[in-house]
């Protein structure tokens, strides 16, 4: 297989472009790659270019664009996984297998019952991190196109937001009235809310509902957070999606 890697924007057929630090280290260190390999570069607006490695001095190398590939690889299915604060690196694992399930953008929520609490300023590297966790499940999955993970939103704060947007809104919860099955297939981008792992607080479900949010369940099972997102997203994908 042809190693792939997201290289920021603009990229250009017949273009000689600078490789990335990180993009190096992990042609040159990790994989072993040498002057002349071939391998594929995507800026994550779309489509991917066939291109050429060259070597240079000190470890710094560059690609020769060759050939556009238009191909999309992305759901038909728009999802946005609203995703309550999890300890931990939880979130680092939520966000990669996500991104490869086909999720079209993530947004962090603080929860009442969100045990992760940062500074501001931690708060926006974590999301920098994030972002770049997103780029690097993309290299490995295909997609060509990289979900957007935002900066965290308090949950109210989000709610007010989601519902002026047209979309359809699920919330997770074990005591849901509604499936999956029971949906009709939406026509509108979708968005999902999961909780933390202490659950949404009453408050919180009240206020979610009250902005439109139905409480959909994923079976008899109470699933952790960080499983939760990614089994909605392989149901959606198998019962509307592209599976």
């Amino acid at each position: 297989m042809i190693p792939r890697f997201h290289c920021p924007p603009p990229l250009a057929p017949g273009a000689l472009v600078e490789l990335p630090e990180t993009v190096c280290h992990h042609a040159l260190r990790v994989l072993r790659m040498r002057n002349g390999d071939r391998l594929i570069l995507f800026d994550g607006n779309g489509g991917e270019w066939q291109a050429t490695l060259k070597v240079g001095a000190g470890g710094t190398a560059q690609a020769l664009l060759g050939e556009f590939d238009p191909i999309e690889r992305e759901s038909p299915l728009q999802v946005t996984l609203a995703q309550a604060l999890p300890a931990g690196d939880k979130m680092d694992w939520i966000v990669e297998k996500c991104v490869e399930l086909g999720v079209a953008a993530i947004q962090p929520l603080a929860a009442k019952r969100s045990v992760m609490r940062l500074s501001l300023e931690r708060m926006a590297r974590r999301v920098q991190h994030w972002n770049a966790i997103a780029a690097a499940a993309c290299e490995q999955c295909g997609r060509n196109r990289v979900p957007i993970v935002a900066p965290v939103l308090d949950l109210h704060q989000y709610l007010a937001t989601a519902q002026a947007q047209n979309a359809c809104r699920l919330l997770l919860a074990p005591q849901g009235e509604d499936t999956l099955r029971s949906l009709a297939r939406p026509t509108a981008p979708i968005v999902v809310m999961v909780g933390p792992e202490g659950g949404w607080d009453d408050g919180e479900i009240i206020a979610a509902q009250a902005a439109g949010f139905a409480r959909v369940r994923l079976g008899p099972r109470v699933l952790r957070t960080e499983t939760a997102g990614a089994a909605l997203l392989a149901a959606l994908q198998a019962l509307w999606g592209d599976f």
